[in-house]
C-alpha cells in the first residue's frame, strides 16, 4: 500500500516536487538532530509493516482533505500536496518524539517510506543511478528544512511566524502570497489534538488528524 500512496496523493510522479523546493539541500535539522540522516534507513521491521501501512495511509488521507485546498489557501497542485503531506508527517513526527521507542520507530519508518517512494519514482523516470543520491539529498533538505522551521515556530506557539514560514514554502515565487494564518491555526490545533492521543493509538498506527474547523 505504501508503494502507491504518495503517487495517489500527488497524482503524478513524486519526483516532480523536487524541482520546486526553496530549502537548501543538506540543511541541518537542529530541532530533531537525531533524525537528520535518512539514507541507509530504508528498512522495515516485519512486525511493524501493517502498522506503518495503516498510519501512512491515514496521514496521506489527511493531506488530501478537500477543505485544506478549498478553505486554507493551499494550492491543489503537485507541490501543494507535497507540502501538505510533509506537514502531516511533521505533525506526526513531533508527537512521536516524546513516545516510547516503538512509537519513534514507527515514525521513522513512515518517513523512510515517504523517501523510499520518492526514490522509486525517480528511478521509474529513468534517472541514472549516479544522480539519485543527489536528488534525494535535495529532497531531504527540503523536508527537514520545513521540519526545523515549523518546529521553531510551534515550539514557541508563534502562529504568525508559522504562517510566514508556510508562505515562504508554499508560495516561494509569489510576490503577494496567500494568507496562511488559517493553515497555521489548523496546524496548532492539530498539535494540540495529537498531544492528547494515547500511546496505544500511536503503537497501533491509528492516529488521525483533525478536520478543518
Amino acid at each position: 500500500m505504501i508503494g502507491i500512496a504518495i503517487r495517489a496523493c500527488f497524482g503524478k510522479p513524486a519526483f516532480e516536487i523536487m524541482q520546486q523546493g526553496q530549502t537548501p539541500a543538506g540543511m541541518k535539522n537542529e530541532a530533531f538532530p537525531e533524525k537528520t540522516m535518512i539514507f541507509g534507513l530504508f528498512r522495515k521491521k516485519n512486525n511493524n509493516q501493517a502498522i506503518v501501512d495503516r498510519q501512512y495511509a491515514a496521514l496521506t488521507a489527511a493531506a488530501r482533505m478537500p477543505e485544506i485546498y478549498e478553505r486554507l489557501n493551499v494550492p491543489d497542485t503537485v507541490m501543494g500536496r507535497f507540502e501538505m503531506l510533509s506537514i502531516a508527517m511533521i505533525l506526526f513526527f513531533r508527537r512521536t518524539r516524546a513516545s516510547a521507542t516503538s512509537g519513534q520507530e514507527i515514525a521513522q519508518e513512515i518517513v523512510d517510506a515517504f523517501f523510499q517512494d520518492i526514490d522509486y519514482s525517480i528511478r521509474e523516470l529513468g534517472i541514472g543511478d549516479n544522480s539519485v543520491p543527489k536528488r534525494m539529498k535535495k529532497l531531504a533538505g527540503m523536508f527537514y528544512g520545513r521540519l526545523e522551521a515549523y518546529s521553531k515556530a510551534m515550539d514557541t506557539g508563534d502562529a504568525e511566524a508559522l504562517a510566514v514560514a508556510l508562505q515562504r514554502n508554499i508560495y516561494p515565487e509569489t510576490s503577494a502570497p496567500a494568507d496562511m494564518t488559517g493553515l497555521a491555526g489548523w496546524m496548532m490545533a492539530a498539535e494540540s489534538h495529537l498531544s492528547a492521543v494515547p500511546e496505544e493509538v500511536i503503537t497501533t498506527g491509528s492516529v488521525t488528524l483533525p478536520a478543518v474547523a
